[in-house]
């Protein structure tokens, strides 16, 4: 067995979710779900396929956000795993509703932070082990800090002024 690396390949600031499932009807389910949840986001999603022809199979509404999916699911190339690349709208939007989905089994992350995906990959295939999300912790907050981040989540809506 042989452990690699695969970076997960985005512009800086883009929201995605990497997760697990385990039925081809993955890809049509979560089209649904996405779309049900918030029709005005925009997104791309793949799949692995890990039987049969193997293929990533993808849906979207944005063609952009759909290349961006399949090219990193083929660079995963790891069975069953789905992305979703996503804008105007975050992972905190569809989270709940992706992880209610028959087939989903696991998330491995949902963040617009850089990611790189720990891989084993053996004679038979490959498969996610973990992620590496974002950058090493530096310290713990101070009461500035505190203050940041509060006044950050009003600014951008999430509560209350």
């Amino acid at each position: 067995m042989e452990l690699k690396t695969v970076t997960i390949e985005k512009p800086a600031e883009m929201n995605f979710i990497l997760g697990q499932s385990h039925f081809i009807k993955t890809i049509e389910d979560m089209y649904e779900a996405i779309v049900s949840t918030n029709p005005s986001m925009k997104f791309g999603l793949a799949f692995s396929e890990s039987s049969g022809p193997a293929l990533v199979r993808f849906v979207g509404n944005d063609q952009k956000l759909i290349d961006i999916a399949t090219k990193n699911a083929m660079s995963l190339s790891c069975g069953h795993c789905f992305i979703i690349f996503m804008e105007s709208g975050f992972p905190i939007n569809i989270l709940n509703t992706i992880k209610n989905v028959p087939e989903v089994c696991t998330i491995y992350c949902a963040t617009a932070n850089p990611v790189e995906v720990i891989i084993a990959e053996s004679t038979q295939g490959r498969g996610i082990l973990g992620v590496i999300d974002g950058i090493k912790t530096k310290g713990i907050e101070t009461a500035s800090d505190i203050r940041t981040r509060k006044e950050f989540l009003r600014k951008i809506g999430y509560k209350l002024g």
